[in-house]
């Protein structure tokens, strides 16, 4: 039983970090932070969750009903700790993908602009004759980098 206190308060301490990082990476978006300087909260969030999922996983699979062995401090404890986790992720997730939302229609409307205004277009002849029109993509390049 000393272990899985112990096992759980390392998964409390672990759930926390993560949450404290997720809420910092929710604010510097909300705050216009340019992309490539999250990426170190990215690599951080990556690495946490990498380690709560690997001790969850080793923990469920060495002991099956290992929360029933949790004194109630350490349960409480557990509990607070994902419910903080989950609400954390849950602002988080809104926020990344609205994010992600608005750089895919950026980039569409970017690429669309190219296209009209580069005239990238083609046409071919089909088997009965008829012409159609191929919008060909448009290299964009962000920084001179594609």
């Amino acid at each position: 039983m000393a272990n899985e206190g112990e096992t759980a308060a390392q998964l409390v301490e672990i759930m926390t970090s993560l949450s404290a990082v997720m809420r910092e990476e929710t604010q510097r978006l909300e705050a216009g932070t340019r992309a490539l300087e999250l990426a170190e909260l990215a690599e951080a969030k990556a690495r946490l969750v990498g380690a709560l999922e690997e001790r969850l996983a080793r923990l469920t699979r060495q002991e099956p009903d290992w929360t029933a062995a949790l004194d109630e401090p350490t349960r409480q404890a557990f509990i607070e700790g994902l419910g903080e986790l989950r609400a954390a992720s849950m602002v988080n997730a809104t926020l990344l993908e609205r994010h992600i939302e608005l750089s895919a229609d950026l980039m569409g409307a970017i690429s669309a602009e190219a296209k009209r205004v580069t005239g990238s277009r083609a046409y071919a002849y089909g088997a009965s004759g008829t012409l159609a029109r191929a919008d060909l993509t448009t290299p964009i390049s962000l920084n001179g980098q594609f």
